[in-house]
Formats: structure tokens, C-alpha cells, sequence
């Protein structure tokens, strides 16, 4: 290291040099990502977030500390070097990286930071634990992979941001410190110190605020905001998101939709450089639940679902028979051409169809000849038979599966199934997008736990003026103006018509059971301006994380998130949620509530929980465990820490330490090698079962 030299200034980044810097001097800093001894001469290759360049130190050009220093590097130590850009010899170039057919023929270095060893390589292509990664994660980040994903999302806020600020919006920040409302996913809360035994709610989303907004005559507004939910967690969804978030007044339902469709375009011609000339296909609701299934289909592919119910009500099949006579449906979809779906495929499916919450799945395999090919012969009549292949279409070479129960059952069934076998045949492809807009939901959707109808997306969605009259009479009929925007059967986001009448917005809190008290208490502040003359308005947000992963065809939201939480919500790399200190919670009047009787110790503080990480466990051990047999196991070792705990807490003081109770003596036989040798033969024949003469070892853990 030069002691006491300046950094010099950079003047262009290693992935950006090229051919027209031939002959001029560049400084360059970044990290060492590899590292060649040719004896003399030093070959680095220096990244940093714009890519790689070959740097070459020779002894020749250097001074003798800074050839030293050159020598000496480490891999992943940060590094600033001067020299002359000139082009490779032509043996050399490197046609996998855009700076293949230049190099920095170095005169200067200095070492500005050394590096450990690193806990994993940085490569693209290297299969590393996610866990590791996530602990790791300001490692993780320098994999080219990962600057690149976060370089792509900035250009797609970027996109979003430039048309909606061309579009008249104005950007406006909200709190980020709430009031807590019911009719939600559940929200993180924060305690107040100076409100006593209070708290702030993190909000779900500006919803509230933005309406506000609307009322003080902002007009059109956006945000790119940040939103928590504690909700159970999977690969399409993260505790805290980015969302891109919008409303606008005096605006219809229709015009929405037409701004929307526009927004999407521009942000995928201006960053994928893909043009959508048609107009985005749209479906309501109902359209979508009976053809697919879901109100989310990916309509990348077809394989629609079609009702049989009237045709399965005149057949003897007891499943159909018994579904349609408690009210139930019949549903089939035609898989084309693949009536030679193996016995375990079929197997595979009836499978997924169970865990589903079907009782089991009805086929008929149509062969290519002909031939019917299918339990259900025996319970159909030659012509029964023929209109349930007609009213699927169904040609010779078809493979026709069935699901019969309630509607919402089947619906998740053949929904699970025509995915599996849209991935199965290789239909869902990433670099297709397919973008479809889902109107027409329900107002409400009933709650079996809380016994009555709840809000499908929140109490301020505008019904159908038409539909206003069943509020009350028969909710389950009332469609909302709310409306989705879905990519490749992934729900972008939502958004619907707002209610601005008093009226209609006092019988949407009585049909949801809110009294006058309550619905003073929750949103007294909303209605009272509402009071004030509230424009019609309506808006919409999408997950600008969510986007960017379908764009980018990557698997998880946690590819495109600076730091992601894991799937239990918690940082590796910090360890948060962590306990925090006792002093802390006497600030914010919590002590009571986080330090139950027999958790303290004598000093008052809270004793630390045992925590075992099962999965880590079973994973350095080689061993596949369920997630029921990872509980228990986790239950198990939790209760022998405990009973160790408990051991040591025992006053020993004074007794003779004793390893056993029975004095014991052990024997052991002196190892010796014998001379004797074996052949291959010969050993093989000792072995008690042998394949591809290998001693067979039988598989001890699943």
C-alpha cells in the first residue's frame, strides 16, 4: 500500500472502456475478480458494477513497490490503477465480455482496501445455498447477476416514473407512521414512547392517504411506496415491498383502464424494447373463475376449463351423481394430443388433484384410433359419452381429466392442474408475456372463520350503481368497479372506483356489520372529510418488485430486492427480528407485555429463548426433512436444550466429579494392518448385494 498517497480520480468505469480509448490514460478502480502469475507480468481482471477489464501490471512499467504490491493481491481487494488503454494482442481477445479486445497496461496502483477469503465464489453460474447468500448478501451483490437485476429495476421505476410524470402526476410522499383499520392483512405495528400502551400501524398501502389527496383536490398523484403486510410469505411476496401507487379524480372506471394499458406498454418499450400493439385482452371476473379457474389465469397457453355438469348429472359415475346433487359442479379440461400420458403421469397428477382437495381425478384417455380408454365407459352410454366428447371438443389423440365438488374446490383443482401441465409441456414460457386485465370482482367474499361477508378488497370500492339495491338483500351479487392488472398469471396489482357519496359509503360500512361507534372509531377522520365535497376518483398500484421479477424471468422476488427477507421473514444478514434491550422496552411501556411471569431472571432481564435452525441442521447432515418432521425435530432438540438447561442450573458445588456411577474398564484391540491383500473379485464377493460392480449401500435417509 502506498502510505500516504491520495486516491486518484477515476475516470471511466472498467466496463465501459473501449476500442476509441486506444492510446489516452485511464484510471480505473474496482474489485480483483481473477488473478494470473505469468512471472514479470501480473494479469488482473478488475470488475466493477459496469463489468471487467484485464488490467496487466508488468515489472517494466512499474516501480518496484507497486509491482510488489500487484503481486501481492488478493482475490475480491479493492484496487485503483492508472495506465495506458491499449488494444490486446489479437490471440488473446475475449469475445464473452465487451471489453475483450482492450486492456490497462497499468503504470500505477494503489491498494485501497485488502480482502478475506471469500465463505463462496462470486460467480453467476454457481449453485450456492440461498441461505449463504442472503447472509452474505454485500458479496452476493457484487455477482454481476445481481448489479445487473438492479440495474434493470432502476430503469423500470425510471420507465414508470418518466410517463407518469408526463402524464401530469404529481409525486407525493405519505406517512409512513398509520393508524391500524381492520379489513386488511394483518399490520406490523410500532409503539409509541410517547403515547403509552398506542401504536402506529406500517401501512399496507397509502390507500387512505391517497384518497385524502383526492379530497384536497391533488388531482392526479403517484408514489413509488413502500408497504409492509405480515402475511405468510412465498416466492411472489416479501414483508415489505415497493409498490407503484396512483389516483386520479374525475375520472371513469373505463379511462382508467385505457391509462393503464398505456403505462405498461411504454415501461416494456422503453426497457425490453417490446412493442404491445394489441389492445390488452380483458375478462371479467366471473369469465375468468369459470374458464380458468383463478382470477389471475395465465393466458400464455389454452387448456380452458369446460362445464360437463349437465351432461355428468344423467350418467351413473356415484362421484358425479353425489357432487351435482348437493349442489356441486362437474368441470373438465381437454389436454390435446396427449392421450398417451403414461400410467405415472397420470399417477402424478391424480396426486397433485388430492393435495389440491379433490377426492381423487376422473380421465379419459381418447386414443389415436379411437378407442375410449377410461373408467367412465362403464358409467356412460355410447351417446352420454359422445356429448361429454363433443362439449369438450375432444379428437382422437386427447386426454380429458375431470374434477366434481363445490365450486371453489374444483376451481383450485383444475386451476393447479392446468398449471402442472402447462409447465409439464413446456407452455409457460418466461420471455412470453401475456397481459390480461380482470374486471367485474365481487364486493364481497364470505369468511367461513368470521361467519360473514368481508370486504374483497377493501370498504371503499365503489359497487355498480345497478347492484347498490342487493347490499343488504343478497351481497354475494354485487359486483365492485374494481379491477386487476395480471401478467403470465401473476396479479401485478389492483385497483378499483372509490366510493365519494356519503351515502352509499355509510350502507357499505353497515353491510360489512360496522356500527355507527365503530365506524367512527376506525374511520372517523375519512368519513368527516368526506363531508367536504369528494370528487369522484379511483387508482391503482402495482408491485414494482413483482414486475421487474417477471421481466427480468428471474424465480423469486428476493433476485431483485437489494435485501430480501427470507421465507421467515428474516434478515440473514442482520439477524433481524432480534430481542432488543430491556431499557428499551421500559421506554415504551412494553416490559409487562414481552416479559410474561417465570421469563425473567434474577437480574430482571429476559432470558434468551433457545432457537435451533432445523433446516440448516438437516442440510449440513445431508438429511431431507418435511416440513412436519422439521417441526417435531425442532420440538425435540428444543426440549433437550431445555433439560440441559435445567442440568446446569443444579448446585454441584462440592461433589466429586464422576464420569460413571459403575467404574468401567475398556478394552480396546490394537489395530494392526495385515499383510494380506485382496483382490477386486474377491471383495466384491463379500459384498451382500453388488450393482455395476459397486458394493450397494441401501439409501438410509430420505
Amino acid at each position: 500500500m502506498n502510505g500516504g498517497k491520495f486516491m486518484k480520480q477515476r475516470t471511466v468505469y472498467c466496463g465501459l472502456v473501449n476500442e476509441s480509448m486506444v492510446g489516452t490514460t485511464a484510471t480505473v478502480c474496482g474489485w480483483v475478480r481473477t488473478k494470473r502469475d505469468m512471472g514479470g507480468v501480473v494479469f488482473i481482471d478488475l470488475g466493477d458494477r459496469e463489468g471487467v477489464l484485464q488490467v496487466v501490471f508488468d515489472a517494466r512499467n512499474l516501480s518496484e513497490n507497486d509491482f510488489k504490491t500487484a503481486d501481492a493481491l488478493h482475490n475480491q481487494a479493492v484496487i485503483c490503477v492508472t495506465g495506458k488503454i491499449c488494444i490486446r494482442d489479437e490471440e488473446t481477445y475475449n469475445d464473452k465480455i465487451p471489453t475483450g479486445t482492450v486492456e490497462l497496461k497499468a503504470t500505477e496502483i494503489e491498494l485501497l482496501s485488502d480482502a478475506a477469503p471469500l465463505p463462496f465464489p462470486l460467480e453467476d453460474n454457481l449453485s450456492v445455498r440461498e441461505d449463504l447468500r442472503l447472509q452474505y448478501r454485500y458479496l452476493d451483490l457484487r455477482r454481476p447477476v445481481m448489479v445487473n437485476n438492479l440495474k434493470f429495476r432502476h430503469k423500470v421505476q425510471k420507465a414508470a416514473q418518466d410517463y407518469l410524470d408526463g402524464d401530469g402526476f404529481i409525486y407525493v410522499e405519505t406517512p409512513e407512521l398509520c393508524k391500524s383499520t381492520p379489513e386488511g392483512a394483518r399490520d406490523y405495528l410500532v409503539p409509541s414512547r410517547v403515547h403509552p400502551g398506542t401504536f402506529y400501524a406500517l401501512p399496507q398501502s397509502p390507500q387512505v392517504y391517497k384518497q385524502l389527496l383526492m379530497v384536497g383536490g391533488i388531482d392526479k398523484y403517484y408514489q413509488v411506496a413502500r408497504c409492509f403486510r405480515d402475511e405468510d410469505l412465498r416466492a411472489d411476496r416479501q414483508p415489505e415491498f415497493t409498490q407503484v401507487d396512483m389516483e386520479m379524480s374525475f375520472k371513469s372506471q373505463e379511462e382508467i383502464l385505457v391509462h393503464l394499458e398505456k403505462l405498461f406498454k411504454s415501461i416494456f418499450k422503453q426497457v425490453l424494447g417490446i412493442d404491445f400493439k394489441e389492445p390488452f385482452p380483458r375478462m371479467t371476473w366471473h369469465e375468468a373463475m369459470d374458464k380458468y379457474g383463478c382470477d389471475k389465469p395465465d393466458i400464455r397457453f389454452g387448456l380452458p376449463i369446460v362445464d360437463v355438469t349437465d351432461i355428468a348429472k344423467k350418467c351413473s359415475f356415484s362421484v358425479f351423481k353425489n357432487a351435482t346433487k348437493s349442489g356441486g359442479i362437474v368441470r373438465a379440461i381437454n389436454v390435446k394430443g396427449q392421450s398417451d400420458f403414461t400410467r405415472s403421469t397420470i399417477e402424478d397428477l391424480t396426486e397433485k388433484a388430492q393435495k389440491l382437495g379433490a377426492k381423487g381425478m376422473a380421465w379419459i384417455a381418447y386414443r389415436p384410433d379411437g378407442e375410449i380408454y377410461s373408467i367412465l365407459t362403464k358409467y356412460f352410454s355410447k351417446e352420454e359419452m359422445q356429448e361429454l366428447l363433443d362439449k369438450v371438443e375432444a379428437k382422437p389423440g386427447d386426454f380429458i381429466l375431470f374434477s366434481a365438488d363445490k365450486f371453489d374446490v374444483v376451481c383450485r383443482v383444475l386451476c393447479g392442474l392446468r398449471l402442472t401441465i402447462g409447465d409439464m409441456l413446456g407452455l409457460r414460457k418466461k420471455d412470453d408475456f401475456k397481459f390480461l386485465i380482470v374486471t367485474d370482482f365481487p364486493q364481497f367474499e364470505w369468511s367461513e372463520e368470521q361467519g360473514r361477508f368481508l370486504a374483497m378488497h377493501h370498504p371503499f370500492t365503489m359497487p355498480y350503481e345497478e347492484d347498490i339495491q342487493y347490499l343488504f338483500s343478497d351481497p354475494a351479487r354485487v359486483r365492485a368497479q374494481a379491477y386487476d392488472v395480471v401478467l403470465n398469471g401473476i396479479e401485478l396489482g389492483s385497483g378499483s372506483i372509490r366510493i365519494h357519496r356519503q351515502d352509499i359509503q355509510q350502507k357499505m360500512f353497515e353491510a360489512l356489520g360496522f356500527n355507527d361507534e365503530q365506524i367512527e372509531q376506525k374511520f372517523g377522520f375519512m368519513v368527516g372529510a368526506f363531508k367536504y365535497g369528494t370528487p369522484p376518483h379511483g387508482g391503482f398500484a402495482f408491485g414494482l418488485d413483482r414486475l421487474v421479477m417477471l421481466m427480468l424471468g428471474a424465480d423469486s422476488l428476493r433476485e431483485v430486492i437489494a435485501f430480501p427477507k427470507n421465507k421467515e421473514a428474516a434478515c440473514m444478514m442482520t439477524d433481524a427480528p432480534s430481542e432488543v434491550d430491556i431499557k428499551q422496552l421500559e421506554e415504551l411501556s412494553l416490559i409487562g407485555a414481552f416479559m410474561p411471569e417465570g421469563e425473567k431472571d434474577g437480574s430482571g432481564a429476559k432470558k434468551k429463548k433457545v432457537q435451533i435452525d432445523v433446516d440448516n441442521v438437516a442440510m449440513l447432515a445431508n438429511l431431507h426433512l418435511s416440513p412436519e418432521k422439521s417441526k417435531k425435530m425442532a420440538e425435540d432438540m428444543k426440549s433437550i436444550v431445555e433439560f440441559a438447561d435445567e442440568l446446569s442450573s443444579v448446585d454441584t458445588e462440592g461433589v466429586p466429579v464422576t464420569a460413571h456411577v459403575v467404574p468401567m474398564k475398556n478394552v480396546f484391540r490394537e489395530d494392526v494392518v495385515s499383510s494380506e491383500k485382496f483382490t477386486r473379485d474377491e471383495l466384491l464377493a463379500n459384498a451382500k448385494t453388488k450393482t455395476d460392480e459397486y458394493i450397494y449401500v441401501p439409501k438410509t435417509f430420505e
